[in-house]
């Protein structure tokens, strides 16, 4: 269950509280910790297999939230993820550097790297290297967006962390209440009547995303644009579905209505989906009822099977 808490206070200055462990004793193939790079002990990602099957399994590229700053690949943001077992999916779960470690692009940087060890190691682990779905809640919700709009870009690349002759492109992404123009967050919670505390504003120079990229956003307007996977939108991009909470103070649920009419924009109205859970606010547990989660492995089967 994705533990952020529902008020920005608690989410933006001290993930206080991180979420508990994901029990997975029950899941009998796993191999936990590989390093899919070597330049920092965060990156490092866990597979899970189903019990039975000798796959090619296709992937959940599990990537958890947590502002950017905290949480980790194997807490309990992992579970609704895991359900993909059921249905023959294998999930990769994986961790990136945090911004307290280094600034944007470098977690972009990862997760391209871990597709590409996935795809260079997919024989080893009975995976299928053409079939890779991303999903994750708020910062794995970006990085999810991330993979799916910026295949190709060279700058959010870099090809030093491992398996160059592997393609970083996903099949499809499923993006959790992420954000994407950081520029916008502050002015639309005040539209949807839902203000940032005082002090505390997404606009604010210890703000997650402006720790992330290493400056008080409203001075770096370029390098917002930048990160913003609306910037990298193309043809050929993957299908999306989006799902987003109305009641949710820390990223407004307008961002991800505004992310979706850009991306239908250009790829059109079948390859994109935008769901507003009424009344959901961040990380609700809403999103991982039993029948949301059916819903998302519903979406993955249509789109990689």
């Amino acid at each position: 269950m994705i533990m952020e808490p529902k008020t920005p206070s608690a989410l933006h200055y001290a993930i206080a509280e991180a979420p508990p462990p994901a029990n997975t004793n029950h899941i009998a193939r796993k191999w936990l910790d590989i390093p899919y790079a070597t330049i920092s002990l965060a990156q490092r990602l866990d597979i899970y297999l189903p019990d039975a099957g000798e796959g090619p399994f296709p992937v959940i590229l599990s990537i958890h939230g947590g502002a950017f700053m905290g949480c980790d690949k194997a807490d309990m943001q992992v579970l609704a993820m895991l359900e993909g077992l059921q249905r023959g999916y294998a999930v990769a779960a994986l961790n990136y550097r945090l911004s307290g470690e280094a600034q944007f692009p470098a977690l972009v940087h990862d997760v391209k790297a871990a597709v590409r060890w996935v795809r260079a190691h997919a024989a080893e682990f009975g995976l299928d290297e053409g079939r890779i779905a991303a999903w994750g809640g708020s910062a794995g919700g970006y990085l999810s967006s991330m993979l799916g709009t910026s295949a190709g870009v060279a700058a959010l690349e870099d090809l030093s962390l491992g398996n160059p002759d592997q393609p970083s492109h996903i099949q499809a992404v499923v993006d959790w209440f992420g954000p994407t123009n950081f520029l916008k967050m502050d002015e639309q919670l005040v539209a949807a009547g839902m203000p940032p505390v005082k002090g505390q504003e997404h606009n604010g120079p210890q703000s997650p995303e402006s720790l992330l990229l290493g400056g008080p956003i409203p001075e770096i307007p370029e390098r917002v644009q930048a990160a913003n996977p609306e910037t990298y939108i193309h043809q050929g991009a993957p299908p999306f579905l989006i799902q987003h909470g109305t009641r949710d103070a820390v990223v407004p649920a307008q961002q991800s209505v505004e992310f979706a009419e850009k991306l239908r924009q250009t790829l059109g109205e079948r390859q994109v989906t935008l769901e507003l859970l009424e009344g959901a606010e961040h990380g609700d547990p809403q999103f991982e009822a039993p029948e949301k989660v059916d819903r998302v492995l519903d979406f993955l089967d249509h789109c990689l099977k």
